[in-house]
């Protein structure tokens, strides 16, 4: 394992200084010469960027990034005709955590497998193919975000509803602005959502757009504030699921194995970085500043890329840039 050693700042030598003083001839006047000295400034020297295909996410362990487990939004009046279906729902939520989610994904993403299919096999898998049939033919509609990941959510939710004996169908519906609304008038039943995206999209709905933040890195006290907000705009929650898809710091693995670094507090202690994400990373809280603020993170060098996106994974995975912005959930972690 490569460890960085601190490297010291040169300190500056004091000069002398002669000042002449005016006086009698032959007389003269001098100051004294000031002691030598300087100061010392520690940096750390950069951990050069490492190629590799695989990419691995660096733990995010003093809690930068909000939360956004998946977890099941429902329509209010759904839920208060039919107490059966959240359970059914929350049994699809307990099934799921972030490697699960991230091999759905890239079933879906690079194996080119169907959401449907992909769906099916995972149910079937789980054990949760298989339900007592409580819904006697009640027609749910689940829907999906614009999206794979939230159009596979979706075909899970389906699918524990129809075998429960429910008519279940699905409808991909465009982005949060087209759907929530949608879901809110009961035109969709269900859908997959985020748990501090959709705490923040609802707070600014019901306090305005200047709204205080009530999303954190705590789940539970996130997860109370989107039921209590929800109640107001005649949603219910579910349990969330310890399937995450929020943004993360992801590396290549013969980086993390190079540098021995699993945490973003470890690369913080560590050594500086490149680092590559969108145009916006150096402005916003949970990029570039958050990471120098909360970790101490020395960025030698900022690379405007993309959010997440094809840009940024193949300049770390080309070893262009050591650290890049990535979603917790994207299938190339699971290569």
């Amino acid at each position: 394992m490569r460890v960085p050693r601190p490297v010291l700042a040169a300190a500056a030598a004091g000069a002398l200084l002669l000042v002449s003083a005016c006086g009698d001839a032959g007389s003269s006047g001098t100051q004294p010469e000031p002691e030598a000295g300087g100061s010392t400034e520690e940096s750390l020297e950069v951990c050069e960027a490492i190629a590799g295909e695989e990419l691995v996410v660096l733990e995010d362990d003093l809690g930068l990034q909000t939360v956004d487990n998946i977890i099941p939004a429902v329509n209010a009046e759904a839920v208060a005709e039919d107490d059966q279906m959240i359970g059914l729902l929350d049994q699809v939520s307990a099934a799921l955590d972030t490697d699960v989610l991230i091999s759905l994904n890239r079933a879906v993403d690079v194996e080119r497998q169907t959401s449907t299919e992909v769906a099916a096999e995972f149910l079937e898998t789980e054990g949760l193919a298989e339900q007592e049939e409580v819904g006697e033919g009640a027609s749910v509609v689940v829907g999906a975000g614009n999206f794979s990941e939230s159009a596979t959510l979706a075909e899970l939710y389906a699918g524990v509803l129809r075998a429960a004996g429910y008519e279940a169908s699905t409808q991909t519906i465009g982005n949060r602005e087209t759907y929530m609304p949608a879901l809110q008038d009961g035109t969709l039943t269900v859908i997959p959502e985020y748990v501090g995206t959709a705490t923040e999209f609802i707070n600014q709905t019901v306090n305005g757009a200047d709204a205080e933040a009530v999303a954190s890195s705590d789940l539970e006290a996130t997860t109370a504030a989107l039921t209590e907000l929800g109640a107001e705009v005649g949603l219910v929650f579910g349990e969330p699921s310890a399937a995450q898809d929020q943004n993360a710091f992801a590396v290549t693995t013969a980086f993390a194995d190079e540098y021995g670094v699993s945490t973003l507090s470890e690369l913080a202690e560590s050594c500086a970085i490149t680092l590559g994400g969108p145009p916006e990373c150096p402005e916003r809280p949970f990029c570039q500043p958050g990471l120098e603020e909360v970790y101490g993170l020395e960025i030698d060098e900022f690379t405007s890329l993309d959010a997440g996106g094809p840009l940024t994974k193949t300049a770390l995975q080309q070893g262009e840039i050591a650290v890049g912005l990535v979603f917790s959930s994207d299938a190339a972690l699971g290569a």
